[in-house]
């Protein structure tokens, strides 16, 4: 197991002069957040500094804060893009009519490379699933027809399989002696 930072998230009690608020945010945005109760502005080199994020990261967080719908930081100047030369302020005037507020994180977009490998990770763990499917079915059945096999199959397994796949993984039980044909 490993802890993803990037997934948690906390709550965060703002006092802004219209009210308390409490924030709910992703981590990343409570460690931004934390560096404006010392000074009112930042630039974003000094906020990479003080939280120690990827530029990359930063740059995500800064914008769900400064850019998004809800606003808890004032962005100078006013592009939907995080420069270097920004600066970033605690936004005073901030007001919402709900005690406590979800800022969204703006969600990474995955690569092509990416979703190829997560693809390749999910058929290989369905194929394992199948192999363990049929190995069940024939340590408890024996015997059994192909066809009966195949529906057993399609009625264990929690995914759509389409019959080639299965039967590909049948040869492959075959072939490595798990399974043999009744002649």
């Amino acid at each position: 197991l490993m802890w993803q930072y990037s997934l948690a998230h906390c709550i965060v009690k703002a006092y802004f002069p219209k009210g308390k608020k409490e924030l709910d945010v992703s981590m990343f945005q409570a460690v931004v957040l934390q560096s404006f109760n010392e000074r009112a502005s930042f630039s974003l080199p000094e906020i990479r500094e003080r939280t120690k994020l990827e530029t990359e990261e930063l740059r995500r967080t800064l914008q769900s804060l400064a850019c998004g719908k809800i606003r808890v930081l004032n962005k100078t100047p006013k592009t939907r893009e995080v420069a270097d030369d920004d600066r970033f302020d605690f936004n005073d005037d901030f007001s919402q009519k709900l005690f406590r507020i979800k800022i969204n994180s703006i969600q990474l977009r995955e690569t092509a490379k990416e979703a190829e490998k997560t693809h390749e990770s999910v058929f290989r763990d369905r194929q394992y699933q199948i192999d363990a499917a049929v190995v069940r079915i024939m340590k408890a059945r024996k015997t059994l027809g192909h066809n009966m096999l195949m529906s057993e199959v399609f009625s264990q397994l929690m995914f759509t399989a389409t019959a080639p796949d299965v039967k590909k993984r049948l040869e492959s039980l075959i072939e490595r002696d798990y399974l043999e044909r009744d002649e």
